[in-house]
């Protein structure tokens, strides 16, 4: 996916094909990891996802113009955001689509600049494996982090994630560095 282009609508029209999935099968989920998420219609999209029931979960390190948590609007979307000792630049796009997953990696956010005033990149991940690895490690170690990540509440302000009575504490960015160059493996 390339912008100034197409970028835009090809993103939106995964997302339209997560919730068609959805309504068909019931199984519908994205998970995305941004520095920002502004642009009017890819949060239009995510909102009539969410309004499908498809469980969409944001991690987005800065500016969010989408309210997570609003009844009969974005009930099924929860944002969180990570602000530590890494910036976070990475710019994971998940669609379940059914099981047959795709990942897109690359420069962009979800922002008009990005869309239309830059030349920016999206390229999806073809290997399993590193699709498993991102999916699971990346974006599951990511969001499920407890320590360092806040929430954004319906109202637009954000709570600080505490772990549960029987969870452990998970720092998302101390788990990366202590398990670097181990958790890529084969297996």
């Amino acid at each position: 996916l390339v912008a100034p282009g197409k970028m835009q609508q090809q993103i939106i029209e995964r997302i339209d094909r997560e919730i068609e999935r959805h309504r068909q099968h019931g199984d519908g989920y994205l998970a995305f990891k941004m520095n920002a998420l502004v642009d009017k219609a890819c949060i239009r999209a995510l909102y009539r996802a969410s309004q499908a029931g498809v469980k969409v979960d944001l991690q987005v390190r800065g500016i969010c113009c989408l309210r997570p948590g609003v009844p009969g609007v974005s009930e099924h979307v929860t944002v969180t955001s990570i602000v530590g000792r890494f910036l976070e630049h990475t710019r994971i796009y998940y669609f379940h689509n059914g099981g047959e997953e795709e990942i897109l990696l690359g420069s962009a956010d979800l922002m008009p600049r990005n869309l239309y005033r830059r030349v920016e990149n999206l390229f999806p991940v073809e290997d399993p494996h590193l699709r498993q690895v991102l999916r699971d490690v990346v974006l599951g170690v990511h969001l499920r982090d407890n320590v360092q990540a806040r929430r954004l509440l319906p109202d637009g302000s954000y709570r600080r994630v505490h772990p549960a009575a029987d969870e452990p504490a998970l720092d998302s960015q101390l788990w990366m560095i202590e398990h670097r160059g181990t958790w890529h493996g084969e297996g």
